[in-house]
């Protein structure tokens, strides 16, 4: 683990910053995506915004260089994790690790009962990184993101009492 890693949550003046991670981390994938599924998965600043008034949003940070984010929101008992990215240039420095971390932390405090995501099966490296932390594959959930194939993972929590 990295410890000059630091995670905040992101701020308004953040949006901008996020989307650019999101659009940089996923760039390379871009041609397995359909033109609707990547537009969902790199939102613009503005959709950015509106994803932080729905649930919180993570920037993780080495010294002052922005390196991934992370978004959550409440489902019922559950919290959606989406919008988990890291730039290429920063993979394998535990940046994903901690920002499960908070995405679980958080979900504990909320008193949820399980944390759950969509991926896509093209995407090999986060899938191993999801089933390393506790997640593994479920039928239920999406099928698709705009005609880009998806699958959901969960995790369940322990519930603090």
């Amino acid at each position: 683990m990295h410890p000059e890693i630091h995670i905040r949550r992101a701020e308004v003046q953040d949006a901008a910053t996020v989307s650019r991670i999101l659009h940089e981390s996923f760039a390379e994938f871009e041609p397995l995506y359909t033109a609707g599924g990547f537009a969902a998965t790199t939102p613009t600043e503005e959709q950015v915004l509106d994803r932080m008034i729905e649930g919180p949003v993570w920037i993780a940070f080495r010294h002052d260089d922005a390196l991934g984010t992370v978004a959550a929101i409440v489902k019922g008992e559950s919290i959606y994790m989406r919008g988990m990215a890291v730039l290429p240039s920063a993979r394998k420095l535990g940046v994903a690790a901690r920002l499960i971390e908070t995405v679980e932390q958080w979900a504990a405090i909320q008193g949820s009962s399980r944390v759950f995501l969509t991926t896509t099966p093209f995407l090999h490296n986060a899938i191993r990184l999801y089933e390393k932390h506790g997640f593994c594959r479920v039928q239920d959930g999406e099928k698709d993101l705009f005609g880009t194939p998806l699958f959901t993972m969960e995790k369940a929590l322990s519930r603090v009492t």
